[in-house]
């Protein structure tokens, strides 16, 4: 993505984030099913709001051509969830109690995701959709993204065997994602023959790298794992290009998308690599026929494409495929029902196991500021996460 791309993409969310909390289609039945769509419309991962509105928009738009959920059409209703917990349930009790919504697609950090769990109490059917760190087996819950089962188990030792990692050192922010995520690293990487030689956590606010990325070198690491987010992210990966090592470190992140990619820059992408459920250019004709449908319904200058965004897509064709195997939308019923529940998409095929998707894994390294699928790992189940 060029930097043209990125400035448009800040544009929009900056414009999307002025908008009101309101439903985004008219001229539905009488008795539609009232979805509200929880995304950051501000804060730090504003940035992805607008990507995740339009993919939420293409969903419901195919969703209803096929005659909707249950014979009933979709009304989308969206709510900023961008900034604190506190927020979120207030703008969260404003659909379900003011507007009677009868389900949530979340795509927010895990933060929101608990106050969430905590208020509808298994009232309310409730997806959730971005990367995160596993765990979550609440009533009436259902996790789309990757946890670390997903993400590391496969890659690491691919990266062993494929690239001679061995030495990791892991950085992070000082929150629950990355210090989970890395609790579970540490068991992969010794699985496949490797050590840990540092590990730290830093401040969201943190913005000089230089004490980092000596600490790196002096390491001896010729691997890093990144779980840092948004401007943390890009701000390392640059001083961490500009600092030499990436001739001779490789790097994964799991939460380096498209666009942090684009401000890390094609200068500072050099053995950089990146695993998810989806990538823009995957080469299937389930992702190609998203990415053609996303451009036909909003041009060449809409927000682009990532994994975060699309899952919001995901999210809603999960739900549709629990409430028609469940013949409701009843939380009982759908809990009945959602063991086993399986759809298609531009991840391709997902089957839902203990709450959580089971899917393939792409382990994709930075072209500059694209994205090469390398590796394609087939069905790769979330881990135990209802114990």
């Amino acid at each position: 993505m060029k930097r043209r791309t990125l400035l448009r993409t800040l544009a929009g969310a900056a414009a999307f984030a002025a908008a009101l909390t309101v439903s985004a289609t008219s001229g539905l039945a009488d008795d539609p099913v009232k979805v509200g769509i929880l995304i950051p419309q501000s804060g730090p991962a504003g940035l992805f709001g607008p990507s995740s509105q339009n993919s939420a928009e293409l969903a419901v738009a195919e969703i209803n051509g096929d005659g909707g959920i249950l014979g009933r059409m979709v009304e989308p209703f969206y709510a900023d969830v961008g900034g604190p917990p506190s927020d979120a349930i207030q703008a969260a009790l404003k659909l379900w109690k003011g507007e009677k919504v009868d389900a949530f697609i979340g795509m927010h950090d895990s933060a929101v995701r608990g106050a969430l769990v905590n208020l509808f109490k298994g009232q309310v059917p409730y997806i959730y959709t971005p990367v995160y760190e596993g765990g979550e087996c609440a009533d009436g819950v259902y996790v789309l993204g990757e946890t670390p089962s997903q993400q590391l188990e496969p890659v690491i030792p691919w990266l062993a065997e494929n690239k001679g990692a061995s030495k990791w050192y892991l950085i992070g922010n000082d929150y629950n994602w990355p210090r989970d995520t890395n609790t579970a690293a540490k068991a992969y990487i010794e699985a496949s023959g490797g050590t840990v030689v540092g590990e730290e956590y830093l401040p969201f606010t943190a913005d000089n790298f230089d004490s980092n990325l000596a600490k790196i070198k002096e390491s001896g690491a010729d691997a890093v794992l990144i779980t840092l987010v948004g401007g943390a992210s890009v701000g390392f990966n640059r001083a961490f290009g500009s600092f030499g090592l990436s001739d001779d470190v490789i790097r994964i992140g799991t939460l380096i998308e498209e666009n942090t990619l684009a401000g890390i820059g094609a200068e500072n992408s050099k053995n950089l690599y990146s695993s998810a459920g989806y990538f823009a250019n995957i080469d299937t004709e389930p992702a190609k026929a998203f990415a053609d449908a996303y451009k036909a319904k909003f041009g060449d200058d809409a927000p682009v494409l990532n994994s975060l965004g699309e899952s919001v897509y995901d999210g809603l064709l999960l739900l549709k495929a629990i409430a028609e195997k469940a013949g409701s939308l009843d939380v009982a019923a759908m809990e009945n029902a959602a063991e086993g529940v399986g759809y298609s998409g531009p991840r391709g095929d997902a089957t839902l196991e203990q709450r959580h998707t089971t899917k393939d894994i792409y382990l994709a390294e930075a072209n500059g500021v694209d994205f090469a699928v390398v590796e394609t790992f087939g069905s790769v189940g979330a881990g135990d996460n209802c114990q």
